[in-house]
């Protein structure tokens, strides 16, 4: 059977076929073509479209097309219900599903970014599945510390070089820093006007930020302080949604919702209705 989705895959459009020859049909042909030929050629070629809005397999809520075919073939295996959840979290830049999303996020992209040919790309991502299937299915709870040197190496580690850290005196900036951020959560402030507030190299600071800021970016950070912000606001009633927005240094709305939907897993809305009623 012919099957047929849109061009330049990066996460989806690989899993997907290698699930489809994997689970549904060993002997499927996968096609990608420009989006807007995708549904006039499936029917021109009597192919099964995917990943794609207006195909019966496609994202659903909050899941995506990966998880649609395992439902409607009623796939049912540990292992693929394992890598399900990765898929999902690194298609839908969920990432805090799965501590494995943003390692395969990264290798889908280098993927399609090395190979231009689709289907020389859909080849080598068949491999990577595989590999991911046999980790998923004979190695999930396996850790790689597991093996001595790694036990010894980890042992001296927290023995030593942990508390030495834990022991390190925080500079002041760190506390300026932190304070600042929180008078300027509402605006847009960059870490090179704030070196210039506190009087530090803006590449020093931005060099060693991470090691005080829960291993975050400066940016990364900022949204962070600016989500936990507006969950504060949800409390009180007579704020919209579009002036908590504006309240957290959003440009707007939708750019609130976004940001916010890639924290947390939910839109603002679906989030406060929820917390108004615990």
């Amino acid at each position: 059977m012919k099957w047929i989705t849109r061009e330049r895959p990066k996460i989806d459009r690989i899993a997907c076929p290698w699930l489809i020859k994997k689970m549904v049909d060993a002997q499927a042909e996968f096609l990608y073509v420009p989006f807007d030929q995708v549904l006039p050629a499936a029917r021109e070629l009597d192919a099964i479209p995917f990943d794609v809005p207006g195909a019966h397999l496609t994202h659903y809520n909050e899941y995506c097309t990966f998880d649609a075919i395992i439902k409607e073939y009623n796939i049912k295996d540990p292992a693929i219900d394992i890598i399900a959840v990765i898929v999902r979290a690194a298609d839908t830049d969920r990432h805090q599903l799965a501590a494995e999303a943003p390692g395969l996020w990264a290798i889908s992209a280098g993927l399609s970014h090395n190979y231009i040919n689709d289907q020389e790309q859909l080849q080598q991502g068949m491999i990577i599945y595989d590999a991911l299937y046999s980790w998923a299915k004979y190695h999930y709870k396996e850790k790689h510390t597991q093996q001595p040197f790694e036990k010894l190496l980890l042992e001296v580690y927290h023995t030593y070089l942990d508390k030495k850290s834990k022991g390190k005196k925080i500079p002041a900036w760190v506390k300026e820093l932190k304070e600042l951020m929180q008078d300027q959560i509402d605006t847009n402030i960059s870490l090179k006007e704030i070196s210039k507030d506190l009087e530090v190299n803006a590449a020093y600071l931005s060099r060693e930020f991470s090691k005080y800021f829960d291993n975050l970016s400066f940016g990364d950070y900022l949204r962070k302080q600016r989500i936990e912000k507006a969950i504060d606001l949800f409390q009180n009633p007579d704020y919209t949604l579009t002036d908590i927005a504006y309240l957290t240094g959003f440009s707007d709305q939708s750019h609130f919702t976004r940001i916010f939907k890639k924290h947390t897993g939910k839109n603002p809305s679906a989030y406060r209705k929820a917390l108004v009623k615990k």
